[in-house]
């Protein structure tokens, strides 16, 4: 058990408020599991089409229900450098499921979009939604009722909370995330927001962005900055989905081909089928979704997990709130430095001992749950550690160092960066929100200045390339919430904010929108519920009303008199632009149905 308290308190309020919810889940995930292989309910016919492509000892082998069937779910596609790698997965996984005495299928693919080619185009409003799309789309491939246990291939930013969706929903099979790593070193993350800077400002061209941007994301594997992408990986092994030190090993190297194997080979060792039966359902508790919120503050990660941790946990039974997220938050010392929070990447985050380093570190002040579950089998103590390949081509675990290999870039509990992971939320009389403050300077955690009214970042841009932007203000970009357009990251807004807060003014964000794993510099009030879309405060306010922001007390205000701004009312907004083109027709159901963001906003739950 942790020894701290704090993390024990949070751990069992969740436990009581999801009591209800809990208890119906597992119920069903006993009574799925209790029919034992399903292979076995098929007809005849059923079974037929399911092993038509088969060798005939594979057929044999699963007509008999004496041999695992592995289902392999996965996110290919050679345009995103994250997932590229998983091309020669399926085979890989072949292999090594028969050299372990099983089968493996490919069970069924999911889509997988870049919100890095998507960013500030009209694509980027199908990208939240896209999370539900892919739970839904690897609920079809395992619907087949062909497998007992499944294998999940994605890394990026809604692929793996939408993979963690499904195989919870399929909580009686057994489930192992397989990543496929970082892309190596680029282009340093603080030269290419240097020239991002410069381009907003009119002294680079073009050509000189693209070769900046090109040089940074140059081949195969994840971006190497502490985004959402990386943060799932974090999240992943932290929480005992992966094998322990698979998250940062790059992609085509024997390392990463030997956690593949090893990560097939073990999921078909915890079918219900063997001695060791691991069903996710169970294996996923209170205690590793807490153990998931205390990894992404101590690495500094993600704000898009304050609604995709939400959504996983739901799926689980698990009812996990901002205020969990907030308060855990209090209690974890940030130690990691990782670009936006720092000049490294997660490849030197990796070289200075990485997640193993990390985990231990936290596992000796009790910030971790230890009695957790994992697919390796053991609790996280198993994770504290260095993975390097054998000679025979195997997996070797060494124990992670004591001390940092490079301490500016990872810390020890007893010398934090700070002591807190700089996840905070915010309430008041505007509803709620999120900030990030981890890379913010203390002397920005309290921004007062007037609003600027946006209804869109492009607008900002224009703002901003007119000089009408140069004081101090708050910008206020609503309509851009769930319901309103999908809820789109707001990167477009970074360079230009940014600018304008190096040039001395106060800057701070206010938006029912998203900015993600990649918030930075400028203090930014993000998530904000109610939306505007849904009549919320944030679509009363007027420019040059007051805003403050405090990620100190933890508070966002319009300071206006409550009787006037009682009285008016809300801004309804034109959406029409966002309602056809580039797929946004298709997406209007998810729209209509979208929860808040603080529930995760998701259409599911």
């Amino acid at each position: 058990m942790t020894a701290d308290s704090r993390i024990a308190a949070v751990t069992a309020r969740i436990v009581e408020r999801s009591k209800p919810t809990r208890e119906r889940y597992l119920d069903r995930v006993r009574a799925a599991a209790a029919k034992g292989p399903h292979r076995a309910v098929l007809s005849c016919g059923n079974l037929a089409h399911g092993f038509a492509v088969c060798s005939p000892s594979e057929k044999a082998a699963l007509a008999g229900d004496r041999v695992a069937n592995l289902g392999i779910i996965t996110a290919y596609n050679d345009m995103l450098s994250a997932h590229q790698p998983f091309e020669t997965y399926p085979a890989l996984i072949r292999e090594a499921a028969h050299e372990a005495g099983g089968v493996a299928q490919v069970a069924g693919g999911v889509p997988a979009m870049c919100d890095g080619v998507t960013q500030g185009q009209p694509g980027m409003e199908l990208s939240l939604f896209s999370r539900d799309l892919i739970a839904m789309a690897a609920g079809v491939g395992l619907s087949h009722n062909m497998f007992d246990a499944a294998v999940y291939l994605g890394v990026c930013d809604k692929i793996v909370p939408g993979l963690v969706i499904a195989a919870l929903s399929f909580g009686h099979l057994p489930a192992v995330f397989i990543p496929a790593g970082p892309m190596t070193s680029g282009l340093p993350n603080d030269e290419k927001s240097r020239i991002r800077q410069l381009y907003a400002e009119g002294k680079v061209g073009r050509k000189e962005l693209l070769e900046a941007e090109s040089k940074s994301y140059h081949g195969p594997g994840t971006c190497t900055f502490y985004g959402t992408a990386n943060s799932n990986q974090m999240l992943m092994e932290i929480m005992g989905f992966h094998m322990p030190g698979a998250s940062f090993v790059n992609p085509n190297t024997p390392l990463r081909d030997a956690l593949t194997r090893e990560a097939t080979k073990r999921a078909l060792a915890i079918t219900a089928l063997g001695n060791d039966f691991t069903p996710a359902g169970e294996m996923i508790d209170e205690r590793s979704v807490v153990n998931g919120v205390v990894g992404l503050h101590a690495t500094g990660g993600s704000t898009n997990h304050t609604m995709h941790l939400v959504a996983m946990a739901r799926a689980a039974g698990i009812v996990l709130t901002w205020e969990d997220i907030s308060d855990l938050s209090d209690a974890i010392p940030l130690l990691a430095r990782v670009y936006p929070n720092g000049l490294a990447d997660v490849n030197h985050f990796h070289a200075a001992g990485g997640l193993g380093f990390l985990i231990k570190q936290l596992l000796k002040q009790g910030l971790l749950h230890d009695d957790v579950r994992t697919v390796y089998g053991q609790g996280l103590e198993a994770y504290t550690i260095e993975p390097k390949l054998n000679s025979d081509g195997t997996v070797g675990r060494y124990e992670a160092p004591d001390v940092s290999h490079d301490p500016k870039v990872l810390s020890t509990i007893s010398e934090p960066f700070q002591a807190n992971g700089g996840l905070k939320m915010l309430t008041g009389n505007l509803g709620k929100a999120v900030i990030k403050i981890s890379a913010v300077k203390p002397e920005r955690h309290v921004i007062e200045a007037p609003a600027v009214v946006f209804h869109s970042q492009h607008d900002i841009q224009d703002a901003f390339k007119s000089g009408k932007l140069d004081r101090d203000f708050v910008a206020v970009v609503r309509f851009q919430g769930p319901k309103a357009n999908g809820m789109p990251e707001l990167h477009k807004l970074t360079p230009p904010l940014g600018v304008l807060q190096d040039r001395g003014h106060k800057v701070a964000l206010l938006t029912d929108g998203r900015m993600s794993g990649a918030s930075g510099k400028v203090p930014a009030a993000i998530h904000l519920t109610p939306e505007a879309a849904e009549g919320g405060p944030i679509a009363k306010i007027k420019d040059g009303d007051m805003i403050r922001i405090d990620a100190v007390t933890g508070t966002v205000e319009v300071l206006v008199d409550k009787a006037e701004f009682d009285t008016r009312q809300p801004v309804v907004a034109d959406l029409s632009e966002n309602e056809f083109g580039m797929g946004r027709e298709l997406f209007a159901p998810f729209r209509l149905a979208a929860g808040t963001a603080d529930t995760g906003a998701s259409v599911l739950f």
